[in-house]
């Protein structure tokens, strides 16, 4: 069965700095029509920056959306036809100020495929060399270094609820342990 939904209408709803919003009229399977609100955003790439001892570098930021602080992977958002790798690496150095020796490829996964078309790629970085921090104008955050096996506690009490986050760190414990 083709469950393919078709497009026959689009009106755009908002174009704002990080997302817009689009209201379609869409042709059903079986004939009929319905809507689908879509957020458009152009992406994001999470970094999980591991040292040699085994701990892993994040960022504490505040959050305006859930009006509290955050404990995440260092990330940043793609600017629309951005490289993921490229933009993987500015985040790093942005904001920990780490460049990495090894930059391995984890994997990709939809946030909120209901509603947004928002992709984040996931990177592993090893072999970390320290610089400097410089982060964006209106970016507040602190570097914090966490034992992985903390983190993955963490997930399972459930103290770190971000997604990348939570999905970053597993991917990465499961890659460092082979």
């Amino acid at each position: 069965m083709d469950m393919t939904e078709k497009t026959i209408d689009s009106e755009e709803l908002f174009d704002g700095r990080v997302i817009r919003v689009r209201r379609d009229t869409v042709e059903l399977p079986n004939g009929s029509t319905s809507t689908r609100e879509v957020v458009e955003h152009p992406g994001g790439v999470a970094i999980v920056p591991v040292d040699a001892d085994g701990n892993v570098y994040m960022v504490r930021q505040y959050r305006y959306p859930l009006k509290r602080l955050c404990l995440e992977l260092p990330a940043g958002k793609l600017e629309y036809g951005e490289d993921h790798r490229e933009c993987g690496i500015r985040e790093l150095s942005e904001e920990t100020g780490m460049e990495a020796g090894n930059f391995e490829y984890l994997g990709v996964f939809c946030p909120s495929p209901g509603f947004c078309q928002e992709l984040i790629h996931l990177y592993l970085a090893t072999d970390l060399r320290e610089g400097e921090r410089h982060p964006d104008e209106d970016e507040f955050l602190e570097v914090e270094r966490y034992p992985l096996s903390e983190l993955v506690q963490m997930i399972q009490e459930g103290k770190l609820q971000d997604g990348k986050t939570v999905i970053g760190l597993l991917l990465a414990k499961e890659v460092l342990q082979k």
